[in-house]
This record gives C-alpha cells, sequence and structure tokens, in this order.
C-alpha cells in the first residue's frame, strides 16, 4: 500500500493535474475507509495526510496558472477594444508570421513575463488556452453587460431621458443608437451610450417596441423618463403618430425636444438654400477646395505658395517668428452633416487668400493638355478676385463666427437646455448688433482686404447696375452702398434672425421659460417662487404632489434667502454647476424639493451630438474591414471603449469568477 501511494505522489509531482486528481481523490477515499477499519494504522494515516496536503496544494496551484492565463486574455482584450483594433488575424496557425493583434499581444505580454510565459498559448494546459473566438466575445460580453448594469444602478430610481439617433453601419445595416441622460447621485449629469441594435426599418412602431423591450429587460420604467431627444425627422417628431407620440401616450411627462444642434443646422441650411449670394458664396468655395486639395500635385504647389508668401511677410514685418507660429496647413474640407465644418474652411481661405490665388492661376496658365482643370480654374480667378465674392465671404466669416460658439456649446455633454437658450438668445443679439452697428468697420475691414489682395473696389456712392448694365434691366435707382448694405448684408442676416426665431420660438417654450428661473447667473436674477411652483405644479405633477408643491413653496422661500445670497454659489454659470453645487454644499438635504426639480429639469435633452458621436465610433469599430462583425460583438466592443471609466473599473478576478460560473469548464478556476 505504501509503495502505491508514493507512485501516485510521484506521479502528481509532475503536473498531470486532471487524470492524476481524479485518482488521488478515489485513493484519499480507499485510505481513509481501510484506516476506519484497520483501527490505529500510524502508516495509513500519514499517507492520507500527505496526499490531502499534496492535493490541496497542488489544486491552488493549478487554480492561480489557470487565472493567471485568463488574465491575460482579459487584459489583451480590454487594451484592444479600447484602441479600436481588430483581433483576428487572417492567419492565426502556428506557423503564421503574424497571428492576428489577439495573439500577437498575448505574445508580446509572455515575452515581459516568465510567470505568463509559462501558462500562456503552448504552455497552457490542455485546450483550455482562452484565445479562441467564442471565449473573446463571452469575455466582451461579461464585461459589456457589467457596464451596462453599472449604469442602470447609477440611475436608481432617478428620472432619466432617452436620445435616440439611426445611422447605416459599414454594411449598410440600419443601426439605432440609444443614450440615457440623467443625473447622478453626485449631482453629475450623464449622457452613458447603453445600446446599439439593428433594427430592419425606421417605422415607427419598429424604433417603440425595440426600445421598450431593451428598457423593460433592466427595468427601466417608462413612467420615469421625463424627456425624449431625436432630430427633426416626420417619424420622430410626428405629433400624432411620431415615436415622441407614442411614448407620450404611456408617459405625458417624457417632454420632447428637438435636438438644438439640428435646429440650427436647418437654420444656416435654409440661409444657404435661399439667398443667392449666399448659395453661390458656398457653391464657389465647395469649387475652390476642391480645386486645391483634390490632387497631390496641386496641394504641394498650394504648400510652396504658403512658404513663399509667409517668407516675404516676415521679411517685410509683417509677421513675427514664434513657436507654433506661422504654420503651414489646408484649406479643409466642409461636410453637409456639420455646418461648423464651413466656418473652418472660410476662415482658411481668408488666412490663405493670396496662396490659394496663386495656386489657383497657376492651375489656370498651364497647359490645357497636361491639365484638365484649366477652364475650372480660369473662372475661380476670377471670382475669387471679385468684390462681391470677398464682400460675402467675410460676411459669412461674420455671420458663422457667432453662430460657432451656439454650434460648440451645443455639443458639450454637460450642457443643460435653460444654458442652451441662453445661447440662443445671445447668439440673436450679437447678429443684431451685427446688423445695426457694425456696417461701417465690416465695409471698412472688406475694403481694406480688397486692397492688400488686388481686389477692385468699386465706388459705393455710383448707381448699382443690374445684369450685363443695360438701361431696359435696372428697376431700381440704387447705389453700390445701398445694395452691398441693404440687399446683401442686411438681408441676409434678417434671413438668419427670422430662421432662428423659427426654430427657437422662445415665447412659445413655456416649460423652457418656467426652467430659466433655476438659472443662477446673475446673482440668480431669473429666481422666482411662483414660476418654479407653476413648473412644478403644471408640468411634472406626477413627480410633485399638492402637498409637496407646497412643501416646494416654503423650501423655495428659504432657499431665496438662504442659497441665492450665499457666496458660494455666486459665480455659478448653469443649472448643471447649481446642482453639483448643492450636493458638496449638503444643502440638497436641506431642499429635497427643490434638488428634485433641478434634477428633472435636468434631464431635458439639448442636443443628439452624444448619439451621433456614438455613430462616428461605430464607423471606426466596424470599418470596412471588419463589416461582417456581429451585432452582439459590435455592442461589446463599443461599450468598452465609450465607458472606458466604467469599464476600466472592473475588476479581473470578479470577471474571471462569472466567466467561470457560465459554463462548466474544463479546468478549475476556483479553490
Amino acid at each position: 500500500m505504501r509503495s502505491s501511494l508514493d507512485l501516485f505522489c510521484q506521479m502528481y509531482s509532475y503536473k498531470n493535474y486532471i487524470s492524476v486528481s481524479i485518482l488521488m481523490n478515489q485513493l484519499f477515499v480507499i485510505v481513509l475507509q481501510k484506516t476506519s477499519v484497520t483501527g490505529n494504522s500510524e502508516a495509513l494515516k500519514n499517507s492520507a495526510q500527505r496526499i490531502s496536503l499534496l492535493v490541496e496544494k497542488q489544486s491552488i496551484e493549478a487554480v492561480t496558472r489557470h487565472r493567471l492565463r485568463l488574465k491575460t486574455t482579459i487584459d489583451c482584450l480590454r487594451w484592444l477594444a479600447r484602441q479600436q483594433c481588430a483581433f483576428r488575424g487572417h492567419d492565426e496557425s502556428k506557423g503564421s508570421r503574424n497571428r492576428g493583434n489577439f495573439i500577437e499581444l498575448i505574445k508580446y505580454s509572455a515575452s515581459l513575463n516568465k510567470d505568463v510565459n509559462a501558462v500562456v498559448l503552448e504552455n497552457a494546459t490542455g485546450n483550455a488556452t482562452y484565445t479562441s473566438p467564442k471565449i473573446q466575445k463571452e469575455i466582451l460580453n461579461i464585461i459589456s453587460n457589467r457596464v451596462r448594469s453599472k449604469i442602470r444602478e447609477e440611475i436608481g430610481n432617478a428620472k432619466y431621458c432617452i436620445l435616440v439617433d439611426e445611422s447605416r453601419d459599414a454594411s449598410k445595416k440600419e443601426q439605432m443608437v440609444i443614450v440615457l441622460r440623467y443625473v447622478d447621485i453626485d449631482g453629475y449629469v450623464q449622457k452613458r451610450f447603453f445600446d446599439i441594435q439593428h433594427v430592419e426599418n425606421t417605422c415607427v412602431l419598429t424604433l417603440k417596441n425595440v426600445i421598450t423591450k431593451i428598457l423593460n429587460y433592466y427595468d427601466l420604467q417608462v413612467e420615469n423618463m421625463r424627456g425624449q431627444g431625436y432630430d427633426g425627422a416626420s417619424n420622430m417628431r410626428g405629433q400624432w403618430n411620431g415615436l415622441q407620440a407614442l411614448f407620450r401616450e404611456e408617459c405625458k411627462y417624457a417632454y420632447y425636444v428637438h435636438c438644438f444642434s439640428h435646429r440650427l443646422q436647418l437654420a444656416l441650411v435654409k440661409t444657404a438654400e435661399t439667398l443667392g449670394p449666399v448659395w453661390k458664396f458656398y457653391s464657389m468655395l465647395s469649387s475652390i477646395v476642391n480645386l486645391v486639395t483634390s490632387s497631390s500635385h496641386r496641394f504641394g504647389d498650394f504648400q510652396s505658395a504658403q512658404e513663399d508668401e509667409i517668407a516675404k511677410r516676415l521679411s517685410s514685418g509683417e509677421l513675427e517668428t514664434g513657436k507654433g507660429a506661422n504654420q503651414i496647413g489646408t484649406l479643409p474640407r466642409a461636410t453637409d452633416t456639420r455646418w461648423s465644418s464651413h466656418y473652418g474652411s472660410v476662415c482658411s481661405l481668408i488666412d490663405k487668400f493670396e496662396a490659394t490665388c496663386t495656386t489657383i492661376d497657376h492651375i489656370g496658365a498651364s497647359d490645357p493638355k497636361v491639365t484638365p482643370k484649366v477652364g475650372e480654374a480660369q473662372s475661380i480667378s476670377e471670382e475669387m478676385r471679385s468684390f462681391r465674392f470677398v464682400f460675402v465671404l467675410h460676411l459669412m466669416f461674420k455671420i458663422m463666427g457667432i453662430t460657432e460658439i451656439l454650434c460648440q456649446g451645443l455639443q458639450k455633454k454637460t450642457q443643460d437646455i435653460v444654458n442652451a437658450m441662453a445661447l440662443v438668445s445671445n447668439t440673436k443679439v450679437l447678429l443684431r448688433e451685427l446688423k445695426e452697428e457694425r456696417w461701417e468697420n465690416f465695409i471698412t475691414t472688406v475694403t481694406e482686404f480688397c486692397v492688400a489682395y488686388g481686389v477692385e473696389t468699386p465706388n459705393m456712392d455710383a448707381r448699382y447696375m443690374m445684369g450685363t448694365g443695360r438701361s431696359c434691366q435696372q428697376h431700381d435707382n440704387i447705389t453700390v452702398d445701398h445694395h452691398y448694405r441693404v440687399d446683401i448684408f442686411t438681408a441676409t442676416i434678417d434671413f438668419q434672425l427670422s430662421e432662428l426665431d423659427h426654430r427657437f420660438p422662445e415665447d412659445t417654450m413655456e416649460l423652457l421659460i418656467l426652467s430659466s428661473c433655476l438659472d443662477p447667473r446673475d446673482s440668480f436674477k431669473s429666481f422666482d417662487v411662483d414660476s418654479l411652483c407653476n413648473l412644478a405644479e403644471k408640468f411634472y405633477p406626477l413627480d410633485f404632489s399638492p402637498q409637496e408643491v407646497h412643501i416646494l413653496r416654503n423650501e423655495l422661500q428659504h432657499y431665496g434667502h438662504d442659497v441665492v445670497n450665499n457666496l458660494q454659489f455666486q459665480n455659478l454659470s448653469t443649472i448643471s454647476e447649481l446642482c453639483r453645487q448643492l450636493v458638496v454644499t449638503k444643502k440638497a438635504e436641506a431642499y429635497p424639493m427643490i434638488d428634485k426639480l433641478i434634477r428633472i429639469v435636468l434631464t431635458l435633452p439639448v442636443s443628439t451630438a452624444s448619439a451621433e458621436r456614438f455613430f462616428s465610433i461605430m464607423k471606426l469599430v466596424k470599418s470596412a474591414t471588419r463589416n461582417k462583425m456581429q451585432q452582439d460583438f459590435l455592442r461589446d466592443c463599443m461599450m468598452l471603449y465609450i465607458e472606458q471609466d466604467i469599464a476600466g473599473a472592473i475588476h479581473t478576478d470578479s470577471i474571471i469568477d462569472e466567466f467561470d460560473d457560465l459554463y462548466n469548464r474544463r479546468v478549475q478556476l476556483k479553490c
């Protein structure tokens, strides 16, 4: 019996874990039985103790090795997902020179750590390498679900808003992104990516069913929804049959807000499409950018022209040298979905006007047999050196410079709807000032620019001649100054103001007007007790009972003397900052009804910019070379990349434990 035990112990020392461990457990049972029968046999007792200690020691060592192997896999998957890298390679066989990002990253990790090297890939136990695509997807899904559960835990019973948008992916599938906006327990406004789903079509019922299914799965009650944010498509904003109307049937306090960024985009596009001089300018601007940047040869000439211009201006003293100064750039191409990109094109054209003209003149002077764009270049060159083009160029520079602040402000993650409306109001005020007070400065700037770059300036007091200048074509006896000041300058600004008034009707948005009473700017100048009580009573009766409205009024009266006059609250500029400061100073505990009202108002969405940003990420994850990736895999990869702060905080050991609980694994991962 003793020799048999020694033989088994010797076999176990060679780490034949799976087969030997089973035999040793069986032998251990036999030894105990034999001991109980024979009585006090010291030899058998000693052998049993040796077996027990050896089994326990080797079991712990095996679990440690298996967990280290799996931990390496998890760390590599996290890194690849965070960097938007592909996982698999074209050839992952052992003889391949490049086995793909995932395997190569594991090999690199093994080269840096001898303990890792001893347990991964070819050194793994049996087939338990944890590198198969199935294992990769299981681990990613575990992390993704944990992140989603964490977001659900953050929301708790708080009110929330949904932001929804649709777009096509690289495989031409219609994808719908769902974003949740809410205020967390610390008073921060959060906009979290929650899911992306493939939808067969964009019919209202299809979208509604998919969204409801996801919300129900995570126990997000529609009754707690207090806002909806979509673009202006009819299937979304329809008052009777739109998506927002269907959700309003279930919860009439889930107020719909048309994306502010989309409204601004529509206002700017409408101005460009309606006014002839503006439409012609943007059409010419697109032709200029395409002509200069579409060819590497022409773009090289453009950069050389910039170098010559900078050298000339440095020698004349117009420019000063310094770190980061006098950089050579390009003419950025404008995009249809981001109107602010046109502002970048306008700014670059003003800064690089001479280099652009030089490049286009060079193209126009080329041999037509060699350069096919000669005629187009000559036509563009003539138009660029016209006073009308320079005039509209600077007009768009002024108008878009004012609206750019609003455009960028609407993209901020923590922007609240009251502050967004204030930005809209400020934009309107600045446009009116430009129209009423800035003409003289504007025309002086345009004239100086024309003189600097050799553009002929017309006599502003002369009669303006329409068309070809023939007398039969003249209908009005107006001056050139009147034409440019009234027919172009004033008309363009008036039309832009009219569009902004139409897209952002302040007088008809009672909810926003009442919500603005919470605005902390200018020492709470807008604060009004009656308006805030009316806001709670009229728009949120489900959240404020009649008795709670009375409590709210009492709290507001104390709030008006306490918080409004408190120095710690004097430099706040947004309701988001106010909410956060109430939590920090623990005033939220003293005024729970006010805190509740502020949090509900903060759930109202400003724009769907977050959803659009997530679509940009989708196109990076599901690229043309990865267009066959499965829907769950796409969702999990996007979740790990977008919500990196939550995903990175999940402990690896907890992931391993959950992985082990999914199925009966071949190897032991727990002691």
